[in-house]
């Protein structure tokens, strides 16, 4: 697997980003298609209870959202509430929210911006049974995740403000169910490894990957944006490369 690498400095504490912030930055947004396979995902016993749904249109099918609709205010974090059995899909417009956000923080260089993209904190204390899930959120995965945010950027080159994101390729056929008891994790939930996000800059078309995204009752986060294991210090890209790529399998927590 071939990474581009940036170094630099760990970020020594974790910014917090207003809902208020995100929907600003973000209903400037528009344009953003988004590309995914359907089909079932494994045997039903290694299912959850509960509706799992998807739509079957041939082995891949895309969506294009011309507006982001504006955020809803509500007062408690879906993060917050209890897992759900529903498998996600490309085709909600919160996805398409926390792609656009995701790739304002890679254009910018803002590792902040992206973080409406990112698994929640709640969430996360929820899912792993292990010792200070909250401190390995802010001070592992949140730290990880901003420094992929820089390295992305970097690899955007000098003109990484004009460059437009096209599409978010998500293979849903490659999406499996993670069981309880596995990864360290008391609650089960989705991983679909190895997405590519399809951009332009300067006339040409590249792509990078998305290492690993999870559930959330039926929503798609990024948990691992360069890597799920780190080959050192410093931010990564997944497999950059020129085109729009294509997604890979790899059976991941």
């Amino acid at each position: 697997m071939v990474r581009h690498r940036h170094r630099g400095r760990r970020k020594s504490r974790w910014r917090k980003v207003t809902a208020a912030v995100v929907a600003s930055a973000l209903l400037a947004g528009a344009g953003l298609a988004v590309a995914r396979a359907a089909g079932e995902k494994g045997p039903a016993s290694a299912r959850p209870s509960g509706d799992v749904s998807t739509t079957t249109t041939g082995d891949r099918s895309t969506t294009t959202t011309s507006t982001v609709p504006p955020t809803t205010a509500t007062t408690t974090s879906p993060g917050a509430l209890p897992q759900t059995g529903t498998l996600p899909t490309t085709t909600s417009p919160t996805f398409t929210t926390r792609m656009a956000a995701l790739w304002q923080g890679v254009s910018t260089g803002s590792g902040s911006s992206a973080l409406p993209g990112f698994f929640p904190e709640p969430a996360y204390v929820q899912l792993k049974a292990i010792p200070s899930a909250q401190s390995d959120w802010t001070q592992r995965l949140v730290v990880e995740y901003e420094e992929d945010v820089a390295a992305a950027h970097q690899l955007l080159g000098p003109n990484a403000a004009a460059a437009a994101l096209v599409s978010v390729d998500v293979n849903a056929a490659y999406a499996h169910w993670v069981p309880v008891g596995a990864c360290y994790n008391d609650v089960g939930y989705f991983e679909v490894p190895n997405s590519r996000l399809v951009y332009t800059v300067n006339g040409q078309t590249s792509s990078f990957g998305i290492a690993s995204m999870i559930s959330w009752r039926g929503e798609w986060y990024v948990v691992h944006l360069g890597a799920i294991l780190r080959s050192g210090r410093g931010g990564e890209v997944d497999r950059p490369q020129p085109g729009p790529g294509a997604p890979t399998y790899s059976s991941t927590c």
